[in-house]
Protein backbone atom coordinates (compact mmCIF):
# COMPACT_ATOMS: atom_id res chain seq x y z
CA UNK A 1 0.00 0.00 0.00
CA UNK A 2 1.19 3.48 -0.85
CA UNK A 3 -0.22 6.84 0.29
CA UNK A 4 0.62 10.27 -1.09
CA UNK A 5 0.49 13.10 1.46
CA UNK A 6 0.08 16.54 -0.14
CA UNK A 7 1.43 19.53 1.78
CA UNK A 8 1.07 23.25 1.15
CA UNK A 9 3.95 25.38 -0.14
CA UNK A 10 2.29 28.65 0.97
CA UNK A 11 3.78 30.47 3.97
CA UNK A 12 2.11 33.91 4.11
CA UNK A 13 -0.92 34.50 6.34
CA UNK A 14 -2.63 36.99 4.05
CA UNK A 15 -1.33 40.53 4.56
CA UNK A 16 -0.74 40.11 8.31
CA UNK A 17 3.04 39.75 8.03
CA UNK A 18 2.71 36.46 9.93
CA UNK A 19 3.70 33.04 8.64
CA UNK A 20 1.49 30.05 7.96
CA UNK A 21 1.96 26.64 6.31
CA UNK A 22 0.97 23.10 7.20
CA UNK A 23 -0.17 22.09 10.70
CA UNK A 24 2.39 19.74 12.25
CA UNK A 25 0.01 17.41 14.11
CA UNK A 26 -2.12 16.93 10.98
CA UNK A 27 0.93 15.59 9.19
CA UNK A 28 2.55 13.68 12.06
CA UNK A 29 -0.43 11.73 13.43
CA UNK A 30 -1.64 10.36 10.07
CA UNK A 31 1.97 9.74 8.98
CA UNK A 32 2.39 7.23 11.79
CA UNK A 33 -1.07 5.70 11.40
CA UNK A 34 0.06 4.81 7.87
CA UNK A 35 3.70 3.92 8.62
CA UNK A 36 2.84 1.77 11.64
CA UNK A 37 0.48 -0.23 9.42
CA UNK A 38 3.17 -0.89 6.80
CA UNK A 39 1.83 1.68 4.36
CA UNK A 40 4.50 3.44 2.30
CA UNK A 41 4.22 7.24 2.60
CA UNK A 42 5.38 9.75 -0.02
CA UNK A 43 5.29 13.50 0.68
CA UNK A 44 4.61 16.03 -2.07
CA UNK A 45 4.03 19.79 -2.33
CA UNK A 46 3.44 22.24 -5.19
CA UNK A 47 7.00 23.60 -5.07
CA UNK A 48 8.74 20.47 -3.77
CA UNK A 49 11.48 20.53 -1.14
CA UNK A 50 10.88 21.71 2.42
CA UNK A 51 7.28 22.88 2.88
CA UNK A 52 6.59 25.69 5.37
CA UNK A 53 5.53 24.66 8.85
CA UNK A 54 2.91 26.85 10.53
CA UNK A 55 4.96 28.19 13.47
CA UNK A 56 1.88 28.18 15.69
CA UNK A 57 1.59 24.40 15.30
CA UNK A 58 5.13 24.09 16.66
CA UNK A 59 4.23 25.78 19.96
CA UNK A 60 4.34 23.77 23.20
CA UNK A 61 0.53 23.70 23.60
CA UNK A 62 0.10 21.87 20.29
CA UNK A 63 2.69 19.11 20.79
CA UNK A 64 1.46 15.51 20.88
CA UNK A 65 3.18 12.13 21.06
CA UNK A 66 3.06 12.05 17.26
CA UNK A 67 4.64 15.49 16.78
CA UNK A 68 7.42 14.66 19.25
CA UNK A 69 8.07 11.36 17.49
CA UNK A 70 8.09 13.06 14.07
CA UNK A 71 10.63 15.66 15.17
CA UNK A 72 13.02 12.95 16.42
CA UNK A 73 12.53 10.74 13.35
CA UNK A 74 15.47 11.38 11.01
CA UNK A 75 13.79 9.50 8.13
CA UNK A 76 10.62 11.58 8.48
CA UNK A 77 12.60 14.82 8.65
CA UNK A 78 14.54 13.83 5.53
CA UNK A 79 11.30 13.09 3.69
CA UNK A 80 9.86 16.44 4.78
CA UNK A 81 12.94 18.31 3.57
CA UNK A 82 12.72 16.67 0.14
CA UNK A 83 9.02 16.54 -0.78
CA UNK A 84 8.50 15.71 -4.43
CA UNK A 85 7.05 18.31 -6.80
CA UNK A 86 3.29 17.75 -7.05
CA UNK A 87 3.23 18.08 -10.85
CA UNK A 88 5.46 14.98 -11.14
CA UNK A 89 2.93 12.76 -9.35
CA UNK A 90 1.05 10.01 -11.17
CA UNK A 91 -2.08 9.09 -9.19
CA UNK A 92 -1.88 5.54 -10.61
CA UNK A 93 1.16 4.96 -8.38
CA UNK A 94 -0.85 5.42 -5.17
CA UNK A 95 -3.69 3.68 -3.34
CA UNK A 96 -4.74 6.81 -1.45
CA UNK A 97 -4.11 10.55 -1.19
CA UNK A 98 -4.18 12.52 2.05
CA UNK A 99 -4.14 16.30 2.57
CA UNK A 100 -3.07 17.68 5.98
CA UNK A 101 -4.39 21.12 6.83
CA UNK A 102 -2.98 24.31 8.22
CA UNK A 103 -4.09 27.61 6.69
CA UNK A 104 -1.63 27.38 3.78
CA UNK A 105 -3.82 25.14 1.57
CA UNK A 106 -6.53 27.83 1.39
CA UNK A 107 -4.16 29.95 -0.68
CA UNK A 108 -2.28 27.46 -2.85
CA UNK A 109 -3.83 23.98 -2.95
CA UNK A 110 -7.38 25.33 -3.33
CA UNK A 111 -6.33 27.14 -6.52
CA UNK A 112 -3.56 24.85 -7.81
CA UNK A 113 -4.58 23.20 -11.10
CA UNK A 114 -2.33 20.18 -10.46
CA UNK A 115 -3.87 19.62 -7.03
CA UNK A 116 -7.39 20.05 -8.40
CA UNK A 117 -6.70 17.48 -11.14
CA UNK A 118 -5.17 15.10 -8.57
CA UNK A 119 -8.29 15.30 -6.40
CA UNK A 120 -10.56 14.72 -9.38
CA UNK A 121 -8.51 11.77 -10.65
CA UNK A 122 -8.19 10.18 -7.20
CA UNK A 123 -11.96 9.92 -6.84
CA UNK A 124 -12.53 9.16 -10.54
CA UNK A 125 -10.23 6.14 -10.24
CA UNK A 126 -12.02 5.03 -7.06
CA UNK A 127 -9.04 5.61 -4.79
CA UNK A 128 -9.28 6.81 -1.19
CA UNK A 129 -9.04 10.57 -0.60
CA UNK A 130 -8.68 12.07 2.88
CA UNK A 131 -8.51 15.72 3.93
CA UNK A 132 -8.49 17.27 7.39
CA UNK A 133 -9.21 20.67 8.97
CA UNK A 134 -8.47 23.41 6.39
CA UNK A 135 -7.44 20.90 3.72
CA UNK A 136 -11.06 20.28 2.58
CA UNK A 137 -10.66 23.83 1.20
CA UNK A 138 -8.63 22.13 -1.57
CA UNK A 139 -11.95 20.66 -2.82
CA UNK A 140 -13.18 24.16 -3.75
CA UNK A 141 -12.76 23.94 -7.55
CA UNK A 142 -12.67 20.16 -8.03
CA UNK A 143 -15.39 18.90 -10.35
CA UNK A 144 -17.08 15.67 -11.32
CA UNK A 145 -16.98 14.62 -14.98
CA UNK A 146 -20.41 16.26 -15.44
CA UNK A 147 -19.04 19.62 -14.28
CA UNK A 148 -20.73 19.66 -10.87
CA UNK A 149 -18.75 20.27 -7.68
CA UNK A 150 -17.04 17.13 -6.39
CA UNK A 151 -18.65 17.72 -2.97
CA UNK A 152 -22.20 18.21 -4.25
CA UNK A 153 -24.51 15.93 -2.26
CA UNK A 154 -21.55 14.40 -0.42
CA UNK A 155 -21.26 14.08 3.35
CA UNK A 156 -18.27 16.22 4.29
CA UNK A 157 -16.85 18.25 7.15
CA UNK A 158 -14.00 20.70 7.60
CA UNK A 159 -12.81 23.56 9.80
CA UNK A 160 -15.90 25.32 11.14
CA UNK A 161 -16.75 29.02 11.01
CA UNK A 162 -16.75 28.95 14.83
CA UNK A 163 -13.24 27.50 14.94
CA UNK A 164 -11.99 30.08 12.43
CA UNK A 165 -13.56 32.80 14.53
CA UNK A 166 -11.89 31.40 17.66
CA UNK A 167 -8.43 31.71 16.07
CA UNK A 168 -9.39 35.24 14.90
CA UNK A 169 -8.67 34.64 11.23
CA UNK A 170 -12.18 34.95 9.78
CA UNK A 171 -11.29 38.23 8.05
CA UNK A 172 -7.81 37.07 6.97
CA UNK A 173 -8.46 33.79 5.14
CA UNK A 174 -9.44 33.91 1.44
CA UNK A 175 -12.60 31.93 2.21
CA UNK A 176 -14.25 30.00 5.05
CA UNK A 177 -14.12 26.23 4.59
CA UNK A 178 -17.58 25.63 6.06
CA UNK A 179 -19.22 28.30 3.88
CA UNK A 180 -17.47 27.12 0.72
CA UNK A 181 -18.48 23.47 1.19
CA UNK A 182 -22.12 24.45 1.81
CA UNK A 183 -22.10 26.82 -1.19
CA UNK A 184 -20.81 23.97 -3.37
CA UNK A 185 -23.77 21.80 -2.39
CA UNK A 186 -22.10 19.55 0.17
CA UNK A 187 -24.05 17.82 2.92
CA UNK A 188 -21.89 19.55 5.53
CA UNK A 189 -21.95 18.44 9.16
CA UNK A 190 -19.87 19.30 12.23
CA UNK A 191 -19.43 18.51 15.90
CA UNK A 192 -18.78 21.02 18.68
CA UNK A 193 -15.73 23.17 17.98
CA UNK A 194 -12.39 21.37 18.53
CA UNK A 195 -14.01 17.95 19.03
CA UNK A 196 -12.87 15.05 16.82
CA UNK A 197 -15.34 14.58 13.97
CA UNK A 198 -15.15 12.95 10.55
CA UNK A 199 -17.42 12.22 7.61
CA UNK A 200 -17.03 9.27 5.26
CA UNK A 201 -18.82 9.25 1.90
CA UNK A 202 -17.71 6.44 -0.37
CA UNK A 203 -13.93 6.84 -0.72
CA UNK A 204 -13.95 10.47 0.48
CA UNK A 205 -12.95 11.00 4.14
CA UNK A 206 -12.93 14.44 5.74
CA UNK A 207 -12.05 15.62 9.26
CA UNK A 208 -13.15 18.79 11.05
CA UNK A 209 -10.01 19.95 12.89
CA UNK A 210 -6.54 18.90 14.13
CA UNK A 211 -8.12 16.57 16.71
CA UNK A 212 -9.67 14.62 13.81
CA UNK A 213 -6.48 13.92 11.84
CA UNK A 214 -5.65 10.51 13.30
CA UNK A 215 -9.26 9.38 12.91
CA UNK A 216 -9.27 10.36 9.23
CA UNK A 217 -6.15 8.27 8.63
CA UNK A 218 -7.66 5.30 10.49
CA UNK A 219 -10.85 5.50 8.42
CA UNK A 220 -8.75 5.71 5.25
CA UNK A 221 -6.93 2.54 6.34
CA UNK A 222 -10.25 0.80 6.89
CA UNK A 223 -11.32 1.72 3.34
CA UNK A 224 -7.99 0.48 2.00
CA UNK A 225 -8.70 -2.85 3.70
Amino acid sequence: MKVLMVLTSHDKLGDTGHKTGFWLEELAAPYYVFKDNNVEVVLASPLGGQPPLDPKSDEVDFQTESTKRFKLDSDAQQQLATTIVLSTVNVADYDAVFYPGGHGPLWDLAEDSTSIALIENTLKHDKVLGLVCHAPGALKHAKNTDGTSIVKGKKVTGFTNGEEDAVQLTDIVPFLVEDMLIANGADYAKAADWHPFTQVDGKLVTGQNPASSELVAQQMLALLG
